[in-house]
């Protein structure tokens, strides 16, 4: 059998959150049909949703994944606020800014180090990069720990947290906690300008070309909870009006959606168009990081994936430090009180992997009548189908084993949770 006819296949592709497989045809040299095949079972959360009470989903839909708990719990408690017309103080909107601000923390800090740099940096996992990297792996263990420890303060614990609901919090941290997790977050500044000097290492290959990027636009701060969804080619919406233009479709090879804009198609979501679209909304050491990364941003190469996360963590450390000094952390308890309605209600947030829609009908007995989610992966899977079919061509001559790291890289790029866009990697290719 000769090269252009051979069959590369890879049973499992490590480093991702789910499975999945890409099936490749080739034929004369050209990428024929690329499938990017998510074969777990639909989760269903959408559909039993229905008939609980309002002031359950946002803890069932933390369960929706075990990363990003919070940033999913945020954005549910959100769109039902707006259903019912429920207000919010200014120190819930915080105390939600600093919860989601903890999750980057975590979610960045896992990516750079666990999942990108052994790829970049030549090693098979985490574990090998202890042995050539372990300065490297201690800061990361340190930075995530902290990202962690901020969670259980302001969320009650560390994974799926018990402290937002409706209307506010359940508790707030006392001044003393937060005070010292300051002094952590200050200090861990060197360990978060030291990932944006690992990560200008990084050798990224360039996979340029004229994709939308879309993420939500801060009002005078970077994006994580308040904004408008923007694009490159001139979205500007409200999350009322997102379904106008963002629509889904089922794929015969996928149980997961794919998004696409009305009348033009696969968009990306995530760190690399949050940063394109946020330049002017980062602070003075968010800027400090950006002129030192490495990378001219705005950039179009979804490889700059990492570089864009490093700028990330050293912003979100940066605007969790300034939200400690402004939250009144001795004020009595809120009043969460709040008329049960009936209501359409709509939210969407930037997630660490990007732009999360949620969206509840409720009845004027505070049930669910319908639920609409869509995760930042579910808005990438096109996006990826479209890297890979660009990629391809450049590593069909490549040995098997390059080949596969390079697609797996691609889709790396995009850090996916497959299980949360199912409601990954085997790699087949037929050369025709």
């Amino acid at each position: 059998m000769s090269a252009k006819d051979r069959t590369v296949k890879v049973d499992y592709i490590a480093r991702v959150e789910g499975e999945g497989a890409l099936d490749i045809e080739v034929k004369d040299g050209r990428v024929e049909r690329l499938l990017l095949n998510i074969y777990e079972p639909p989760r269903f959360f959408q559909g039993f949703l229905v008939g609980r009470k309002y002031d359950e989903v946002h803890e069932i839909v933390s369960r929706i994944c075990g990363i990003c708990p919070a940033a999913h719990q945020l954005t549910a408690i959100m769109a039902v606020e707006d259903a019912m017309g429920v207000k919010v103080s200014d120190r819930t909107v915080k105390l939600r800014r600093l919860l989601a601000l903890a999750q980057y923390i975590q979610s960045h800090t896992l990516h750079i180090y666990m999942l990108a740099a052994p790829d970049f940096l030549g090693a098979e996992s985490v574990i090998a990069l202890a042995g050539s990297h372990p300065d490297a792996v201690k800061r990361a263990l340190s930075l995530k720990r902290l990202g962690n420890d901020l969670t259980a303060a302001v969320g009650g614990r560390e994974v799926h947290p018990v402290t937002p609901v409706v209307g506010g919090f359940t508790a707030v941290p006392t001044r003393e906690t937060m005070i010292a997790l300051r002094e952590r977050l200050v200090k861990a500044m060197d360990d978060a300008f030291a990932t944006v000097s690992l990560v200008e290492t990084f050798s990224a290959p360039d996979l340029s070309w004229d994709a939308e990027h879309v993420a939500i636009r801060g009002e005078g701060e970077y994006p994580v909870n308040r904004g408008r969804l923007i694009s490159n080619k001139g979205l500007n919406l409200t999350p009322r009006e997102y379904r106008d233009f963002v629509k889904e479709k089922q794929v015969a090879h996928s149980n997961a959606m794919h998004s696409y804009v009305q009348g033009r198609g696969s968009f990306m979501v995530g760190p690399v168009p949050r940063l394109n679209l946020n330049l002017d909304n980062l602070g003075d050491a968010g800027r400090k990081a950006l002129s030192s990364c490495g990378v001219d941003f705005p950039t179009q190469n979804p490889f700059h994936g990492a570089t864009a996360r490093a700028v990330e963590l050293v912003q979100v450390i940066d605007d969790s430090i300034k939200l400690i000094d402004q939250i009144d952390w001795e004020a009595a308890p809120e009043d969460r009180s709040h008329v049960v309605a009936r209501g359409q209600g709509y939210a969407f947030t930037e997630a660490p992997r990007g732009t999360l829609y949620h969206a509840y009908r409720i009845d004027r007995e505070g049930a669910v009548e319908s639920a609409d989610i869509v995760p930042p992966t579910a808005h990438n899977l096109s996006n990826i189908e479209e890297d890979l079919k660009r990629l391809l061509p450049k590593l069909l001559d490549l040995p098997e084993k390059e080949m596969t790291l390079s697609c797996e890289m691609a889709v790396r790029n995009y850090d996916p949770c497959i299980s949360c866009s199912a409601h990954f990697l085997k790699l087949r290719v037929r050369r025709l």
